[in-house]
């Protein structure tokens, strides 16, 4: 038996094995196997999307920087790396807490709130130029007033 073959096995063990307790969980309080429950709208949405499509348009901007540093030695450019490397980790941070609706949430927010507005500083100073730049500096400005609905 090689390795393929025994981690094959040994997933198809896990499998069976989860199946099997959902199946004897449900027995044992007379449920049905499935899963079921209403999904309730999170509160924080608006803030959650906010802080995912800053995550996202942050991440094809720290993309393009760094394609941009690899080709020339560029300071400012570095700079706004940073900050969209900032922006990406504290929005993702974020867009946790606000999920599981955290009591430090309002905390991150408002840290948050800075790391945008830093971000969409250096980020404004190559809009003209770069499509990326513009749209990851205006998702941090949603992203802030999303922030400060909460944390007023």
């Amino acid at each position: 038996m090689d390795r393929r073959e025994l981690l094959i096995g040994a997933a198809g063990g896990l499998i069976l094995a989860a199946a099997g307790n959902t199946a004897f969980a449900a027995e044992k309080t007379k449920q049905p196997a499935v899963h079921q429950h209403s999904h309730v709208q999170n509160k924080y949405q608006s803030l959650i999307d906010a802080a995912a499509d800053s995550v996202k348009k942050g991440q094809a901007c720290l993309s393009h920087g760094l394609y941009m540093l690899s080709e020339r030695e560029y300071k400012e450019m570095a700079i706004c790396a940073m900050r969209v490397s900032d922006m990406v980790a504290a929005c993702t941070a974020l867009g946790q807490l606000a999920t599981y609706n955290s009591p430090n949430l309002i905390n991150m927010a408002k840290v948050v709130m800075d790391i945008c507005k830093d971000c969409e500083k250096e980020c404004r100073k190559f809009e003209k130029e770069e499509v990326i730049c513009k749209q990851t500096a205006d998702s941090c400005v949603t992203c802030f007033n999303e922030c400060k609905k909460i944390t007023v």
